[in-house]
Parts: structure tokens; C-alpha cells; sequence
């Protein structure tokens, strides 16, 4: 019996001490990260108390989630958020050009939750839903006060499924939409060569990590039927990959710098063309939904005088997310760096003013901003 019990003891009392081992090398490291120790404590003390004391017993993945996440949403920054393992699978979907939802993006400015653009051919689209638009409710939610991943997420969902918004079209003018969810597949690149002319027009619906080479190819056909001009369209264009706008800027600005991104500590990474000189006269159409990347390339095109931009003003998202694999299939999406046009500007929070404005009409019959952009190029081939 002594043999017994003095072997349960030595069992609780190394089981213990492992504890105190653990706690005490997961404290060493934080505060050696932190350079807080009491902050450090404070976590540990809290984690301990939540795990040891709740009234149920929670889940542990539950808890490491929801600490990773009020960590990052600590930083007040709308756009670096901590993925769970179904936003991570999303993330990487959207960058391959397929996603579930309702084919809008939404991003935050001036505490509102905005659709940056309604992504080409999708039920957000279809429904009527706009770039600039302000997500009031979300299925009978106010979304004031929400974090933007909070918002995101209550839009997605499976298909087939409906989901109620309340939306203000900045006029103070509040509407009701009710979209169907759906799989959404986006083709980056579309063109085609304007009728009786020599003008070519490629559209491009958003960066992913398609589109550089769905460019070139478009570009390409182009010049075999004889382009003479270019029309650019990055309306309603969220951005998206970097990497991906500035192989596209190559094509159309010369020799020189077409972004730079400046992170923290002040180090300057310039991407650059390589382009001895520009081919062809080019037109950009931007309006309010052309976001991130795509004012990347209409920033670099307007500092350069390699073309000119038409439309309305920019959105101006001028920050740079860089996506971390964490384990488990999570990751982290967190705001490295700024960018800034050739000429050094940030476009952050006010975005780039095309050289000439067109607003469209309430509810055009015709696509004036393309009919401008046209024209111009028109004018230059006489």
C-alpha cells in the first residue's frame, strides 16, 4: 500500500513539476520576445485561470484561436487578421481565383465597412451591389463596432445559401439586398481589340497569381492583330497580389521604378521596369473600386506620363498584407510595409485623382469613361 501510494505521488508530483517546467520555459520565452515580463505573466496567469477554473471545460484550440486573434486585433489595423483555419483555405482560394461568397471585397474606411468593388459576373454584381457602398447590417447584425474579418465572415457562407444586407449608397439612401451565395470563379484577364479601330482593350478584374501571365498572352493577341494603342480598365479592381501589378507594369512603363515599399525600420525595396521604351499610347480607366494593386499600376503609369488615367478617384489602399503559414493551417495576414508611387507619394487614405474625371451617371444608358478613354486614343492615331 505505502509502495502504492508513494508511486502516485512520484507520478503527481513529476507531473507537477513538468508543469512548472513548461509554464516556466513558455514565460522565459515570451518575455524574452516581449521584454515584459509582467505582461508575459499576465497571459500565462490568464491562460492558466481560463483553463483551470471556467465553469466548462473549453477547448484549447478554441482558446490559442482566440488569443491569436484578439492579439492581432490589438493592433487596430482593419486589414492584418489572425486565419483560422477555414479563413487561411479561403485566402489562398481568392489568390488562385476561386472562392465562396458573393464576389465582393470590403474594406474599412473611416470606421465604415465598404464594398471596394463587386467582383465581374457575380451574385454580388448581379444584385446591384456597388463599389463605395456601406455595409450597415449583415442578416439583421449592425455591423458598427465589428471588426472587418467579423463581416467578412458573416457574408461567406455555402452556397446556396442567402445572405441580407443593409446598404447606404453614401447619400444616406439605405437598401436591402438579398444575394444567393455561390462558387466563385474569377477570370483575371478579358480583351479584345475596340471595333474599327486599332485600339486594344484587356480588362483586368483583380491580381491574382493568374494574371501576369493571362496578360501576356491577351497582350500578345493583341499584337498580332495590329494594336496601335492600349486601353487599360482597372475599374472595380480590389488589387491583390503585388508581385502581380508590377509584371503588368513592366509591360507599360519604362525603364525605372514602378513601386516602392518602405517597411518599419525604414528599409526601401523599389521594384523596377526594365522597359527601354514605351510601345504603344495607353488610356487607364480607375474609379472608386480599383484598390491596392491597381492603383499601383495607375500610380505608376500617372508618375511616369506613360499614359493617361480617366475615371474617378481611386480607393486608396496604399499598405502592403504579407500571409504567414502558422501551423495547423492557420496563418496570419499583417500589414509589413507601405508602398509609394515613382514619385514617392503615398496614396494611402486619399488615392490617386485620374488626370481627366468622368463620373458616370446614376444609371448610365452608355459607358462614358470608356468612350473618353477611347476617343483620346482615337485623337492621338489622326
Amino acid at each position: 500500500m505505502f509502495k502504492k501510494r508513494f508511486s502516485m505521488m512520484t507520478v503527481l508530483v513529476a507531473c507537477l513539476c513538468a508543469i512548472v517546467v513548461t509554464l516556466g520555459a513558455i514565460f522565459y520565452s515570451m518575455e524574452r520576445i516581449t521584454g515584459d515580463a509582467l505582461g508575459s505573466l499576465k497571459f500565462l496567469k490568464t491562460l492558466v485561470l481560463v483553463r483551470e477554473k471556467f465553469v466548462e471545460q473549453p477547448s484549447d484550440g478554441k482558446l490559442f484561436d482566440g488569443a491569436a486573434t484578439g492579439l492581432v486585433k490589438a493592433l487596430d489595423d482593419p486589414y492584418s487578421v489572425y486565419l483560422d483555419q477555414q479563413s487561411f483555405k479561403d485566402i489562398s482560394n481568392v489568390t488562385e481565383g476561386f472562392f465562396g461568397g458573393i464576389g465582393v471585397v470590403v474594406g474599412k474606411k473611416e470606421n465604415n465597412f465598404v464594398v471596394v468593388a463587386p467582383l465581374e459576373g457575380t451574385p454580388g454584381e448581379k444584385a446591384g451591389i456597388k463599389a463605395g457602398d456601406k455595409i450597415v447590417q449583415v442578416d439583421g447584425k449592425k455591423t458598427a463596432g465589428m471588426q472587418l474579418e467579423d463581416v467578412v465572415a458573416m457574408i461567406r457562407g455555402t452556397q446556396g445559401t442567402e445572405v441580407e444586407l443593409v446598404l447606404d449608397d453614401n447619400k444616406g439612401n439605405e437598401r436591402t439586398v438579398r444575394v444567393v451565395r455561390g462558387d466563385i470563379k474569377i477570370k483575371s484577364v478579358a480583351g479584345e481589340m475596340l471595333p474599327d479601330s486599332k485600339i486594344g482593350y484587356i480588362r483586368i478584374a483583380i491580381f491574382n497569381e493568374n494574371t501576369s501571365g493571362e496578360f501576356a498572352k491577351k497582350y500578345q493577341e493583341l499584337e498580332d492583330q495590329g494594336m496601335q494603342a492600349l486601353l487599360l480598365d482597372l475599374r472595380q479592381n480590389p488589387g491583390g497580389i503585388l508581385g502581380e501589378s508590377v509584371r503588368v507594369a513592366q509591360y507599360l512603363v519604362p525603364k525605372g521604378p514602378i513601386v516602392s515599399v518602405i517597411d518599419r525600420e525604414g528599409r526601401k525595396y523599389t521594384e523596377e521596369s526594365y522597359l527601354e521604351q514605351v510601345k504603344y499610347p495607353l488610356a487607364v480607366l480607375v474609379d472608386h473600386g480599383s484598390a491596392s494593386a491597381s492603383e499601383i499600376v495607375a500610380g505608376a503609369v500617372q508618375d511616369t506620363k506613360s499614359g493617361k488615367l480617366f475615371g474617378t478617384r481611386t480607393f486608396g489602399k496604399g499598405s502592403v498584407q504579407t500571409v504567414y503559414r502558422l501551423p495547423q493551417n492557420t496563418g496570419l495576414k499583417l500589414t509589413t510595409a507601405k508602398y509609394y508611387t515613382p514619385s514617392g507619394r503615398s496614396i494611402n487614405g486619399t488615392g490617386i485623382t485620374p488626370d481627366e474625371i468622368v463620373e458616370l451617371p446614376e444609371q448610365p444608358t452608355k459607358d462614358i469613361q470608356l468612350e473618353t478613354a477611347e476617343n483620346y486614343l482615337r485623337n492621338l492615331q489622326k
